[in-house]
């Protein structure tokens, strides 16, 4: 098995993944802790420096090019500095901003994370969730016709900010199968409707159960929520678990649990951009569905390990098929 996925992993290089959603830019203010104000009991943080990193699907396109992969980024952003600054970290990372459009009436979406002593005391959003402009929607759609041939796989990362319209999940799902391309979906819960047909949604725990209406959290639930999905979607089902690993429900009716590796645990921001990214990328390469889920439980794991979104590498990820 290490051999094969090693393989897989050797074919990353170079795949064209089209990754279309909800893009972020996410702030960090890094900074000390000493004292409580005098004016209110909160913390007062003495800032030693700011740091920016692409979010949401963007950090989808950030993880696939820290994995040697080619990312295409769709979506929206605003007419704003946050743009800017989004727009150059990610052609820094070579990744395309070609199909970015703007919107004049919306903010770039933006988490503003505050962080003293590596613990994340406050987190400030700017966003308008609205669904996008006709014109922008077309846009969007006439973009995704025209790539959707020449890249490998199409990501969809929904974070429910507005991009992830019915229209455009039906041009995508109808745009991929004519050219028999794979499709995954990280998906949000009151978007389940949208992503029935696709080949693979990536849920976590809380958001699979929310999507079944099955609260209990045991390993029996995980089995029926699974299945319930699969058979309501008809889609491969691969949900996170967080300290439990990751399941997988295959159309063929085979089940696969993948344990974690025991490890601390830092942060969860963007493990499960990670876990979508990496997946794209074994598909891309080849991979059975199970392998894929293998190489991406690997890679959440590392990623859990860091702080913030920082991104997993193909060495990462080899010294963790090895541990296996």
């Amino acid at each position: 098995m290490k051999q094969r996925l090693l393989k897989v992993l050797e074919q990353f290089r170079n795949k064209k993944i089209l990754v279309i959603g909800d893009i972020m830019l996410d702030k960090y203010i890094w900074g000390d802790v000493s004292r409580i104000s005098p004016e209110a009991p909160v913390q007062v943080v003495h800032v030693q420096k700011e740091t920016y990193a692409p979010g949401g699907a963007s950090n989808v396109a950030s993880n696939i090019s820290a994995l040697s992969g080619a990312a295409f980024m769709a979506g929206i952003a605003g007419n704003d500095e946050a743009k800017n600054i989004l727009f150059g970290q990610l052609r820094g990372m070579g990744i395309s901003t070609d199909g970015i459009f703007t919107d004049n009436d919306k903010p770039t979406t933006q988490k503003v994370r505050i962080v003293g002593r590596s613990q994340q005391l406050l987190r400030v959003d700017y966003e308008k969730k609205e669904h996008v402009h006709k014109d922008i929607e077309a846009s969007l759609i006439k973009f995704v016709r025209k790539n959707v041939p020449d890249v490998d796989v199409v990501v969809i990362s929904d974070y429910a900010k507005g991009v992830v319209t019915p229209m455009l999940c039906d041009a995508l799902v109808q745009i991929s199968k004519e050219h028999n391309k794979p499709i995954i979906v990280d998906p949000k819960p009151k978007h389940m409707n949208l992503y029935s047909n696709v080949t693979l949604i990536t849920p976590n725990n809380n958001e699979a159960s929310e999507m079944a209406d099955i609260e209990d959290g045991s390993d029996e639930a995980t089995l029926e929520i699974g299945n319930k999905l699969l058979k309501y979607l008809n889609t491969n089902v691969l949900i996170t678990r967080g300290g439990k690993g990751m399941s997988l429900f295959e159309r063929n009716g085979k089940v696969t649990h993948i344990p974690a590796k025991a490890r601390e645990v830092y942060s969860l921001i963007g493990a499960g951009d990670t876990v979508v990214a990496t997946a794209a990328l074994a598909l891309a390469s080849g991979s059975s569905l199970e392998d894929a889920a293998v190489l991406a439980n690997i890679a959440a794991g590392i990623k859990v390990g860091k702080i913030g979104t920082a991104s997993v590498s193909i060495e990462e990820i080899k010294k963790g098929i090895e541990n296996l």
